[in-house]
């Protein structure tokens, strides 16, 4: 009888320790913990009895540091996820989940870091084709800038809030990781991957666009500082990209991510240097150049240039997840957004009021040769530098799209046994550089090319893409006018998106048929 009780009272104990577990361990997915690294994915095991009356509710129970066969969460599941290997044994609980957490989970950044992250992205080296932006709209190209800024804002949020559901308790929690998983989930059930395939082709050609820009850039900028000189703007190309072959043996961006700050603060300095030389001009402004009708036919390619300056939502999934504290995020887009709205108005107005109808692609172009070759020189140095990120970024999609070792991969692995790329991944690599140059040799044109990229790319991925996935994943939950600005949001940006691409696509052809130099 004594056994028997003993047995009875062992068994509630337990029970009531696996269900306070599973509270703790709920707690802590609904903080927004991950379930997958990069390197392992986890799953959790079900808790019996937490809920009776709908699939047990959520039965979260002990984690197990190694999970059978099937047990994994696929991707895009909505199972609750959170960093880390498991709980520890039962002997420490509370002080052993805090100490994995605090060991294993990735390492956060404060809401100023993650602002530094999106002000990197928004107001890099493209701004120096804003001027040019409103050469051919005018004022209306000034409240594009702001328009622009507050939709790409507003996107950010919604695409992020894309990410989080609400669990049976009614509390929002994170179920979802990146663009790629909001658009699967958009597709599931008929076309549980198309989603995910639409959107990485989309961050493979704007990632490329990057790089030829960057290419386009620098042989564009060496050739205006030093026009006495005997070589041409695609031999300046070649030059910039024989230095650039090395990208193809990245395996990291350590070695590079050291310069990226003194890149950034290189490039704030030199856009110091601009608006002071324009402000020093200030007498000679031309506040009647400055004109309220646009050209119908090159403002859409403006369109394109300025959506493609403010281009941030491919990585904002992974920028807020590993946020410290995910509410301040909204704080954080507003105030990037706002600060990228100010500098980049008052840059493009003062430009384009110092050299009005004179405004060139590259607004550098426009500075006197005594200082134009100093400030060039220090662009085309961010220019090398800057191109590492968007080709190590493109080529990790290509892999796991293409070279993947799984069954669904289209070719075979990429990568030896032993962690080393194969000679044949090398080739490759080294012809996507070679691909970047070429495209920049044949069409050396920056705004157009800006403008194409941000009509097709930037458009989709900020403005259509975005509104179109909130619609679709939380449209019970939207109130009238949230519905309202999706939709405004998704056919204003369709129609800029094809008259910008129409657009430049004629501007390239009629470039390239007459042989227009920049």
């Amino acid at each position: 009888m004594a056994t028997l009780i003993r047995s009875k009272l062992s068994n509630v104990a337990t029970s009531v320790s696996n269900k306070s577990q599973a509270k703790v361990s709920g707690m802590f997915a609904r903080m927004g913990f991950q379930a997958a690294t990069d390197e392992e994915a986890l799953g959790f095991a079900h808790c019996d009895d937490l809920d009776t009356e709908h699939r047990q509710g959520l039965q979260m129970d002990i984690l197990k540091t190694e999970v059978p066969t099937g047990d994994a969460p696929g991707e895009g599941d909505t199972h609750y996820q959170r960093d880390g290997t498991g709980p520890p044994s039962s002997a420490s609980k509370d002080e052993g989940l805090c100490s994995e957490l605090s060991s294993n989970g990735k390492p956060k950044i404060t809401s100023w870091e993650a602002g530094w992250n999106v002000t990197n992205a928004i107001q890099g080296m493209f701004v120096l084709g804003l001027p040019y932006a409103i050469l051919h709209g005018g004022y209306l190209g000034l409240f594009l800038i702001i328009f622009a800024a507050v939709v790409c804002c507003y996107t950010g949020k919604i695409l992020i809030a894309c990410l989080y559901e609400e669990n049976e308790d009614g509390e929002t929690v994170r179920v979802r990781d990146s663009y790629v998983d909001i658009a699967n989930a958009c597709c599931t059930p008929r076309f549980p991957k198309l989603g995910g395939i639409i959107v990485n082709v989309a961050q493979i050609i704007e990632l490329v666009m990057t790089c030829i820009l960057y290419v386009v850039v620098s042989g564009n900028l060496m050739y205006n500082s030093f026009p006495s000189l005997p070589i041409s703007q695609k031999s300046w190309s070649i030059i910039a990209t024989a230095a650039l072959l090395p990208c193809a043996f990245l395996k990291n961006l350590k070695a590079v991510s050291k310069f990226s700050l003194l890149c950034t603060l290189a490039h704030f300095v030199i856009n110091i240097l601009v608006i002071a030389y324009c402000l020093s001009r200030a007498r000679d402004w031309a506040w009647d150049k400055v004109k309220f009708y646009i050209d119908v036919k090159k403002f859409p390619i403006s369109i394109g240039i300025i959506v493609f300056s403010y281009t941030s939502q491919i990585f904002l999934p992974s920028l807020e997840g590993n946020m410290q504290n995910q509410k301040e995020f909204h704080c954080m887009m507003n105030w990037t957004h706002i600060a990228a709205c100010i500098l980049k108005g008052l840059f493009a107005l003062l430009a384009y009021l110092t050299w009005a109808d004179e405004t060139k692609e590259v607004i550098t172009d426009n500075l006197p040769s005594t200082i134009r070759a100093v400030v060039n020189l220090f662009l085309v140095s961010k220019a090398l530098l800057s191109y590492p990120l968007p080709f190590f970024a493109a080529v990790e999609v290509l892999e796991k799209s293409l070279f993947q070792e799984s069954t669904r991969a289209f070719f075979p692995n990429c990568y030896g046994g032993d962690g080393r790329l194969k000679s044949w991944g090398l080739t490759l690599r080294c012809a996507l550089v070679i691909f970047t140059l070429l495209m920049a040799m044949y069409v050396p044109h920056f705004a157009l090319l800006m403008g194409l990229t941000g009509s097709l790319t930037g458009a989709g991925l900020c403005f259509l893409l975005p509104s179109l996935f909130h619609l679709k994943l939380l449209w019970r939950k939207l109130l009238w006018h949230q519905v309202f600005f999706d939709v405004s949001i998704f056919v204003i940006g369709s129609i800029c998106s094809i008259s910008g691409f129409v657009h430049s696509l004629e501007g390239l052809i009629e470039a390239y048929r007459y042989n227009i130099e920049d």
